[in-house]
């Protein structure tokens, strides 16, 4: 299938291996774009290198992108997926992956071990409420930057000749601007935009588990099962 996966800008480089290596190909359209935050990146990393973090939690690629080039060893840094750790190690970072993918698995992680430390987090400027409340419930001291904001660019997903479209966060598909065709298999990412999704009228026919290769998966399977039916 030809799928539309929605990305960033420059976050897709390893989207059409990934693709072609379960039997697919992709490309990306773009319903939202970051802007930078240089104060809060500066403000981060002085934050680093004052030792003021027990640990560092980054929870998407893009400002482990952003932020690792100017960082130096020091505490102990966790990143939520693997394309985040190679963005983290590539700029000589060592990291920890979590074995799920989403930041509600990064407190059973760590365990008892979060109590008391100073937990450093440098993200988008999207709320992730749950995230903080369960660091701070278990102990933790959160320190979050919001290194960049996510805008809509307010143009319209190019779809026509996809045969499905992949949304790959919850505000990917609420400010996306597209138009549904009856032959297009639409699909999430994982459950938290499977959810926006239903909650905006859009019922995904493959949720993932929160990566690009297991949404892929479940793709497979789907069509296998319909090819059976």
């Amino acid at each position: 299938m030809k799928i539309a996966v929605t990305r960033l800008a420059g976050k897709e480089k390893s989207d059409a291996a990934r693709c072609a290596k379960a039997g697919h190909t992709c490309y990306s359209v773009h319903p939202l774009r970051s802007e930078l935050r240089e104060h809060e990146i500066a403000e981060f990393v002085k934050g680093a290198e004052r030792n003021e973090f027990d640990c560092i939690f980054f929870t998407s690629a893009l400002p482990a992108k952003i932020i690792a080039p100017l960082m130096r060893e020091g505490p102990r840094v966790i990143a939520i997926g693997p394309q985040t750790a190679n963005e983290l190690e590539q700029s000589g970072i060592g990291c920890e992956t979590l074995p799920g993918f989403y930041s509600r698995d990064f407190v059973p992680y760590l365990g008892d071990w979060i109590k008391g430390k100073h937990i450093g987090i440098p993200r988008a400027d999207v709320p992730n409420p749950a995230l903080i409340d369960a660091i701070t419930a278990a102990g933790g001291i959160v320190h979050e930057f919001r290194c960049y904001g996510l805008e809509p660019t307010r143009e319209t997903l190019a779809l026509e000749t996809a045969d499905a479209i992949l949304f790959t966060s919850a505000m990917s598909y609420t400010k996306a601007i597209w138009t549904p065709r009856e032959d297009m298999l639409v699909m999430a990412i994982g459950d938290i935009t499977a959810a926006a999704m239903r909650s905006g009228g859009t019922i995904p026919a493959v949720v993932g588990d929160g990566s690009l290769e297991g949404t892929l998966a479940a793709l497979n399977n789907y069509l296998e099962n319909n090819r059976s039916a």
